[in-house]
């Protein structure tokens, strides 16, 4: 009998720890009493709510037991209050948790196909192709323009959320920054949920919390998103402010990459701005050329 996964058993007792102390008593209609000890509810309050022993919550917060029924995961869920993508969430984590930690994993390489390489480049707005943990695997042009100095960025600091924190020019440029900081932080939660100890999402939490206190405070949140689609505004110092809609597209094959695009509302000013934009790009080469050729598909990330 194999021993558990403790990577995900600790994200999984993590992830109960904080969406507890999320929920206050007269959340959940117990009287608050005067003298609480903890921030949230006790672990006995939410054991009641769910309908499990006291001893159970606390060996899973303990992460000492994970293989919980679906049944179990669902009042938890309805316990804890979770939305949707939450809810989804404690799932992966309660799913990645049963299975025996493996010896040695082997993780396939993201690769980017050329025929997505070939798609891009004949896409008339941003796109890029993003990895599970944000990376920037592929680009075209104007998605260069619009983020700029991709090109000259080696390829394990082309990240979203390591330009965010890293980049000095990042909260100019992106005027709601804590908002995306928030998104991208939660989308790397979802990422990591079913394979923690991926040395990409080790190397990135990693060296994020040593270099900002602000990614260890979001981070020690556990907000998870699984966002497909959205808006963001950016201040792009030749065309100006100017907001655009993004979805993402997932590639096909094994669940990763995913290819984003941006686009504008037609007749809008943010059109004209993104039409600015891309009137500015040289005809051949330019900001935003993809350097990678076309034999060059994987990533040195995913070992």
């Amino acid at each position: 009998m194999g021993t558990m996964n403790d990577g995900s058993a600790r994200e999984l007792a993590d992830f109960l720890r904080a969406r507890r102390a999320r929920l206050s008593p007269q959340d959940v209609g117990f009287a608050p009493g005067a003298r609480r000890k903890v921030a949230g509810l006790r672990r006995e309050e939410l054991a009641l709510l769910a309908g499990v022993s006291t001893d159970y919550y606390q060996r899973m917060e303990q992460g000492r037991v994970v293989r919980a029924s679906e049944e179990v995961l669902d009042a938890l869920a309805r316990a804890l209050e979770l939305d949707p993508d939450e809810t989804r969430h404690l799932h992966t984590l309660a799913r990645a948790a049963r299975h025996p930690a493996p010896e040695r994993r082997r993780r396939a390489p993201e690769r980017v196909p050329v025929s997505t390489r070939r798609l891009l480049h004949t896409m008339s707005g941003p796109a890029m192709v993003l990895g599970r943990h944000l990376d920037v695997l592929a680009w075209n042009p104007l998605a260069g323009a619009l983020f700029g100095g991709l090109d000259d960025l080696p390829r394990e600091e082309r990240n979203l959320l390591r330009a965010l924190f890293h980049h000095p020019d990042a909260r100019d440029v992106c005027p709601d920054w804590e908002a995306s900081a928030r998104e991208y932080i939660g989308m790397l939660r979802a990422a990591v949920a079913a394979d923690p100890d991926h040395p990409r999402a080790r190397e990135l939490v990693g060296g994020l919390s040593i270099h900002s206190e602000e990614f260890r405070r979001f981070w020690a949140r556990h907000d998870v998103r699984e966002s497909t689609h959205g808006s963001k505004r950016f201040v792009h110092p030749m065309v100006g402010e100017l907001t655009l809609d993004w979805d993402a597209y997932p590639l096909p094959g094994a669940p990763g990459p995913v290819l984003v695009a941006y686009t504008a509302e037609p007749g809008t000013g943010d059109a004209e701005r993104l039409q600015l934009l891309a009137g500015l790009l040289p005809e051949r080469g330019g900001p935003g050329r993809d350097p990678a050729p076309p034999h060059d598909t994987g990533t040195a990330h995913n070992r």
